[in-house]
């Protein structure tokens, strides 16, 4: 009766109970791209570029940048990828918050430029801290981070201090911080869609 007992199933892995889980996109695509296109549109108008790119900010930046990266940090989660939900959670809250405070008149005026200059330097520290954690990850993302926390503290200092033309270069330094971004996501995509490395992004290999 050997057989019957090999091909018997066990308690501990019903058969009818086993399901192989379908494999989930990267949502570092959407992240990435998502983060980039809400900081481009707002850092034309923060360079003063186009000022009047801070009203279409607003809404890029709950839909988009604030819902789209929540939503791809929430999928990192489920991929057990903690740096991924980290980072596209708390930057898809940061401008869920930036568009709460910018739609609501009496909050921002309780803000002023104070308040909202160290709301943009308490999140340059997030960056910051991310992309000390990117050494082991791409240079890529360290780029990116770093670029990331010196846009945040510029416009935080320029808020806090009230120096116009600081502000101005936080808004150059996040068009450079959005290109990045996209570039990123960009190489996600092809190298997803080609199962090869095809864009170059650094990727940081530490061996055992």
């Amino acid at each position: 009766m050997a057989v019957e007992t090999a091909t018997r199933p066990t308690a501990s892995v019903p058969p009818s109970t086993h399901h192989d889980r379908p494999a989930l996109a990267d949502p570092g695509a959407l992240g990435l791209s998502a983060f980039a296109l809400t900081t481009m549109v707002a850092s034309f108008a923060n360079a003063g570029l186009l000022p009047n790119a801070a009203a279409a900010a607003l809404g890029v930046a709950l839909f988009y940048g604030g819902v789209g990266q929540a939503l791809a940090g929430l999928w990192s989660f489920r991929q057990g990828n903690t740096f991924g939900s980290l980072s596209f959670t708390s930057f898809g809250g940061f401008w869920l918050a930036y568009w709460w405070i910018q739609t609501n008149p009496d909050l921002a005026r309780a803000a002023a430029g104070a308040g909202l200059g160290l709301f943009m330097i308490c999140w340059a520290v997030v960056a910051a801290m991310l992309m000390v954690v990117s050494v082991r990850l791409s240079g890529l993302l360290i780029i990116l981070f770093a670029w990331l926390a010196l846009t945040l503290l510029l416009l935080g200092l320029g808020a806090l201090i009230g120096i116009t033309w600081i502000g101005q270069a936080g808004g150059w330094a996040g068009i450079a911080t959005a290109l990045i971004a996209w570039y990123g996501s960009f190489a996600s995509v092809v190298n997803a869609t080609w199962q090869r490395a095809v864009v170059p992004i650094g990727e940081i290999r530490i061996g055992s």
